[in-house]
């Protein structure tokens, strides 16, 4: 048995400190619960969930609350909370809906931290219930009261013996933690799990998510130690922003695996009427996954089969599987399934056909699947195995067994154990048949190697465990800095800010070509030369100016889609033929106002026709692609990139394939920018196809960072369609775009959320140490990550026992695993500031120190760290972190700061207690802490 470490002990203590803290506690392990509306009804709910409770014991005291008996089921009951002659942890309502929102101001009154709500007739039954989970909510927030449900089956934790629900039965323990929308779903998972013999840490229905929603839940279940993994049943998101920052948290060490209902139109609709909450657009959900990380799969049994397989097998490192099998029909099989799911057939190095010819009969299939033939015997399965787990080429093994004449599927298992962890590669099999291979797949399975009954199913679960890699990674890859960081890449925002004011003030909403551009331009976006001429001469002398040929195109406040009233004009090499088109566009306009199609427009005939805009004649020796943004209801600003040109309309064109185009949320970098180029099928010849070059890759993920940044900061924007952006070996350049702001009376509180928390920019800033050198003091970034790494390189034993409370060797300290926590942080739960120094003699950026304030879990307090490197101690830095850190908390709206601090550390101390800390001893007396509440 492995020992542990220092710092996996401390991360287990944290986790420990942490969930003794959150509020959820209260529904896992309570120490007193009241059922408020119990009954002796037969079948009835209140029956039911009062007979679960007290035939599971869970460590805690029931008390039935109904005023019109005085017992049930043989146990004192109380009229109201008020009677309850001990302090009430947890609340179980389970009474009319129209009686809910008093009980809960009842037990606001009577300090109950936390009720679960069985009750149905809320926002689902129409306008009434939203009225009464408004007054719910209200009544809660003011008690810091935590809500499950409404309308939900309740609350299970099998290891305590907890059973708050009305379910039939009390669910096995076990190490998967469930979480569905759907209470009648969950009573069909827990008669499915008796069968299969699935235990669970924790069973929740959370119903319509009044206030408990998913992030709380996977958050709690992400810190509790006895869960592994974390599988959900979801018709709705709810609160997006808080679901992906939760589940980004958790996925890199705990598998969150996904079912979502509503892929189709008719689902969406009996989703969104079963919960009365919008189930967003499926392509936003499912770029929403893949940017935190969690697995989406589309049966319930995957669901199951992926926490299992993720919990025995390590993830894949790439796409390819090696299909090792004892009959040709399931290889193939195997094959079309894998290739179906997004895997890949893995090429056979010559050396392991040279090694698989000196084994194997002279007909075997020579490639990939390796048919090993039908009278294989365990011998031959374990060495051809261990011959194919060596090839470089592959990322995981399948091996097949069909039950012949001459096979022992008991004895081949058997010979099949030592092989269950092979570097790093997952391994899987398919024992084929019926009780003949009971026994065999008995023994796979308890040395954990998954097994399946069809090699379809298991080649998709390889499948499967490659995508959750390949998301995990995208999260996690450390990227390239953006031009954006440096200074002369800086937008110019004031000229932003102009072009949008003097629009709104003519109470524009469509902004034209050529203030789009601008826009554009103001980012640092490459876009072709665009001048306006209000008239012919002016056409000409601009066209002059840029030399021939030249383009025109119909400059309007109106109209957007130039090319439907023959506004542009392309190739035109001279003046006459500039005066031609310039008339050409002129008239072919005022022909299209008397189509009666377009009689809407000639109310505003003083803004269609304003004259031209004229740009150089760009050669289209490259591809036409398109990159936009526009708004999700539920995840706000989304972003597009793919194919494009004039057949190509933003986010509505469902013929289009769906590999023709990618949706990502924003903010990007580097390595989000290229998963999203990626996933489209122009992918492979922006790579360079036919002896055509690559496009400049690195220079076009640059320039989607730089566009998403302008997404994220300009939230007077509605819409952005650059189509087409040509890009080519020689250049990327913006030919075409066009931007839609919202209306000027939207206020900012109004516009849908962002989704995932943007760089908080307004926490950069100079500053001078006490020496007085000039610093920039700026949140932490991913592209940190090698500064960071020369930042510890630079450290004091002293200064890492005083920072971490034991020594933690540099290899340990920067490694990448380490640092993606350090330096990949979700702003919404944790704020980071680093000193950031620029070395006049090196011309290198450093980093000189960093001051951390990490969010606890379900409550409005926080804690601090800070660390100097030793020859900037003493300059002041630590205090000024410290203080930024504590404005930082004020604008977060926390309440209360702590800090652990080791007792001999009395610089830190003294720092605390400078700027209003009060020190107090702890139970270790090597440690005290620092502690200060916020206004």
């Amino acid at each position: 048995m492995q020992k542990p470490t220092q710092s996996s002990i401390q991360r287990a203590y944290d986790i420990w400190r942490t969930q003794q803290q959150n509020p959820l506690n209260v529904m896992f392990a309570p120490q007193s619960v009241a059922v408020i509306g119990a009954s002796e009804k037969p079948h009835s709910v209140g029956r039911t969930l009062l007979w679960n409770l007290i035939s599971n014991p869970f460590g805690g005291i029931v008390f039935p609350v109904n005023p019109q008996r005085h017992s049930i089921l043989g146990i004192k009951a109380y009229p109201t909370i008020f009677d309850v002659p001990e302090p009430i942890d947890l609340a179980v309502i389970a009474t009319p809906a129209s009686t809910v929102p008093s009980i809960i101001a009842e037990c606001v009154d009577a300090g109950v931290k936390g009720a679960i709500i069985l009750s149905a007739g809320f926002k689902e039954a129409g306008a009434e219930g939203i009225t009464l989970e408004q007054q719910i909510l209200e009544v809660a927030r003011r008690g810091q009261m935590r809500i499950i449900g409404p309308n939900c089956l309740g609350a299970m934790s099998p290891r305590t013996g907890l059973n708050a629900t009305f379910a039939s039965s009390m669910a096995r323990p076990g190490n998967v933690g469930f979480i569905s929308q759907s209470g009648a779903l969950c009573t069909a998972i827990l008669d499915w799990s008796f069968r299969e013999n699935v235990g669970f840490s924790a069973f929740v229905s959370l119903g319509s998510m009044l206030d408990v929603g998913w992030g709380d839940l996977i958050d709690y279940l992400g810190d509790d130690p006895h869960t592994k993994s974390i599988i959900i049943y979801m018709e709705s998101i709810g609160n997006a922003r808080s679901f992906l920052s939760a589940a980004r948290e958790v996925a890199l060490t705990k598998p969150i695996i996904v079912i979502k209902a509503g892929r189709s139109a008719a689902a969406a609709k009996a989703a969104a009427s079963h919960t009365g909450a919008l189930t967003g657009s499926d392509e936003v959900l499912d770029a929403a996954f893949r940017r935190c990380g969690v697995l989406r799969v589309n049966s319930i049994s995957d669901l199951f089969d992926m926490a299992e397989v993720l919990a025995k097998q390590p993830r894949p490192q790439g796409s390819r599987l090696t299909i090792l099998t004892n009959a040709g029909g399931p290889g193939v099989l195997a094959t079309d399934a894998l290739i179906a799911s997004g895997g890949e057939v893995a090429p056979i190095s010559e050396e392991t056909i040279t090694s698989l010819n000196q084994l194997l009969p002279t007909h075997w299939s020579h490639g990939n699947p390796i048919d090993i033939l039908g009278d294989a015997d365990p011998q031959r399965y374990t060495q051809a195995l261990e011959i194919a787990a060596q090839d470089a080429n592959s990322d995981g093994l399948l091996v097949i067994l069909t039950p012949q004449a001459m096979t022992d599927p008991t004895q081949t298992a058997e010979q099949l154990k030592p092989y269950a962890q092979i570097s790093g590669k997952p391994i899987l099999a398919s024992w084929m048949g019926g009780a003949d291979v009971t026994a065999g797949e008995m023994i796979l399975n308890r040395n954990h190697i998954p097994t399946y009954p069809y090699p379809d199913t298991a080649a998709r679960m390889f499948s499967y465990m490659w995508q959750s890699s390949y998301n995990l990674r995208g999260i996690y890859e450390t990227p390239v800095m953006s031009a954006l960081d440096s200074a002369s890449g800086i937008p110019d925002r004031n000229c932003v800010e102009k072009i949008i004011q003097a629009a709104r003030q003519a109470q524009r909403t469509i902004l034209t070509e050529f203030e789009s551009k601008q826009i554009l331009a103001a980012y640092g976006l490459p876009v072709v030369s665009t001048w306006v001429a209000e008239n012919e001469d002016e056409a000409v002398q601009c066209a002059e100016n840029i030399g021939y040929p030249v383009v025109l195109k119909l400059f309007s406040h109106t109209i957007t889609h130039k090319t439907d009233v023959g506004g542009v004009q392309l190739n035109l090499r001279d003046a006459e033929a500039v005066r031609r088109a310039y008339h050409t566009i002129e008239s072919s306009l005022n022909e299209k106002l008397q189509d009666p199609d377009y009689s809407a427009l000639r109310k505003e005939a003083s803004a269609l026709f304003l004259g031209v805009t004229v740009q150089p004649m760009v050669k289209m020796a490259g591809y036409e692609l398109i990159i936009g943004s526009s708004l999700d209801a539920q995840f706000g600003p989304v972003l597009l990139f793919g194919t494009g040109g004039q057949l190509v309309e933003i986010f509505c064109d469902r013929a289009m394939p769906a590999a023709s185009v990618a949706i990502a949320l924003p903010p990007l970098n580097t390595t989000l920018a290229r998963r999203m180029i990626e996933q489209t099928q122009i992918y492979k010849a922006l790579k360079g196809v036919r002896g055509r070059k690559s496009v400049d890759m690195a220079a076009l993920e640059e320039l989607m960072v730089v566009f998403s940044q302008l997404v994220v900061e300009q939230r007077a924007i509605k819409e952005i369609d650059i189509n087409p952006l040509l890009a080519s070996s020689e250049q990327l350049i913006i030919l075409d775009a066009r931007i839609i702001l919202h209306e000027a009376d939207v206020k900012e509180e109004q516009l849908p959320k962002l989704a995932i928390r943007p760089y908080p920019i307004q926490y950069v800033s100079q500053w001078q140490t006490r020496n007085g050198t000039t610093v920039t003091i700026r949140p932490i970034r991913p592209e940190d990550e090698p500064l960071m790494v020369k930042f510890h390189q630079t450290l004091s034993e002293q200064s890492v026992y005083f920072r971490y409370f034991h020594l933690i060797k540099l290899q340990s300290r920067v490694a990448h695993e380490r640092l993606t926590r350090i330096c990949f942080i979700d702003y919404d739960r944790e704020i980071a500031l680093v000193v950031e120094y620029q070395n006049p003699e090196t011309q290198t950026r450093e980093i000189l120190a960093v001051g951390r304030l990490s969010k606890i879990h379900g409550t409005n307090a926080a804690e601090f760290a800070i660390l100097v490197c030793d020859r900037f101690q003493c300059q002041g830095i630590g205090t000024e972190l410290l203080r930024r850190l504590l404005q930082i908390s004020q604008d977060e709206q926390l309440t209360r700061i702590t800090a652990d601090i080791l007792s001999d550390n009395y610089a830190m101390q003294k720092v605390c207690e400078n700027l209003g800390f009060q020190i107090e001893r702890t139970d270790d007396p090597t440690v005290v802490q620092a502690q200060i509440e916020i206004n």
